[in-house]
């Protein structure tokens, strides 16, 4: 009767055979030598010499323990119990390939996943074809879009959440690589049947809200040119701004492509549309594939 302290080895698995200590170049000659007619049109094709062709098939014999080759006449030809080697090295060699494609196509900036930022004007209204463009000539590129104001673009940039935004110009570009894309001009938006005077007479006013870069311009140039800034309502919409000031609870300033077709719009000042990136980054290339798309003049960019 065996002891209760006793194992039993019995049950346990055979242990693993150690790995073959195999390396790509040798399957891809041993393929190579299966796919063509002599040594000397497969060493051709690899772009090697014969001699290193049957040194590195010399070693992956070595290496597998077993013969691969029989000579036939003058002729070294591969034996039927090479078949599994065979399989296995076709196998390594076209997976190899692909992820070779796989990653030369990230690296060229034409797949991988890529996180943008825009505030809307960009996003709805100077850039959608540029966007477009980008992903037509990079359809394996996994593109997240996020549509929010310059503020949260910025910090999300800042934090490695986003690996381009096109914000507008921040005063403080500290950390960040910036290039500009757009320039716009603000105006003043009147409600409907107002009477437009001298800017001391303009209000009360309904803009973005405070901490908005674009509120921020607005006030200064409002304060600069005398009018005093009383708002009644705040809204990140332009759309939304716009419908109050037609309705007539005061007046707004939006970008002039936002703005709408009115009476009165009165130039008011101008803002810059840019990209910005950190500047310790790690590179992305698919990034800069969209911003050389981005900061061309057309609806194509060069390849990058």
């Amino acid at each position: 009767m065996p002891s209760p302290h006793r194992s039993d080895r019995s049950s346990e698995p055979p242990a693993e055979p150690p790995l073959l200590s195999l390396t790509v170049p040798q399957l891809a000659y041993l393929v190579a030598v299966a796919d063509h007619e002599t040594f000397a049109e497969a060493a051709a094709s690899l772009g090697v010499t014969t001699s290193a062709l049957s040194q590195g098939l010399a070693e992956l014999e070595r290496r597998c323990g077993v013969d691969l080759f029989e000579r036939v006449g003058r002729r070294q030809v591969l034996r039927d119990d090479a078949a599994e080697v065979l399989a296995h090295a076709r196998r390594v060699v076209t997976d190899t390939r692909d992820l070779a494609r796989v990653l030369a196509d990230r690296h060229a900036g034409r797949a991988g996943r890529l996180r943008v930022g825009m505030i809307d004007a960009a996003a709805v209204t100077h850039l959608p074809e540029r966007v477009r463009a980008f992903r037509a000539s990079a359809p394996d590129v996994q593109l997240h879009l996020v549509v929010a104001p310059s503020g949260p673009l910025l910090d999300q940039v800042r934090r490695g959440e986003l690996d381009l935004a096109v914000v507008v110009a921040p005063e403080d570009d500290e950390g960040l690589e910036i290039e500009p894309l757009v320039t716009e001009t603000i105006v003043v938006v009147a409600p409907e049947g107002a009477e437009v005077g001298p800017p001391s007479t303009w209000g009360p006013w309904v803009l973005f809200p405070r901490g908005s870069h674009t509120r921020a311009l607005v006030e200064a140039e409002l304060v600069r040119q005398g009018a005093t800034v009383e708002v009644v309502a705040e809204s990140h919409q332009p759309e939304v701004l716009r419908e109050m000031a037609r309705l007539g609870m005061g007046w707004t300033a939006l970008p002039e492509a936002q703005a709408g077709a009115g009476p009165a719009r009165l130039d008011l000042t101008r803002r810059h549309l840019v990209a910005v990136r950190r500047r310790d980054r790690v590179a992305v290339p698919a990034a800069d594939r969209l911003l050389a798309h981005l900061r061309s003049d057309t609806d194509t960019a060069p390849d990058v």
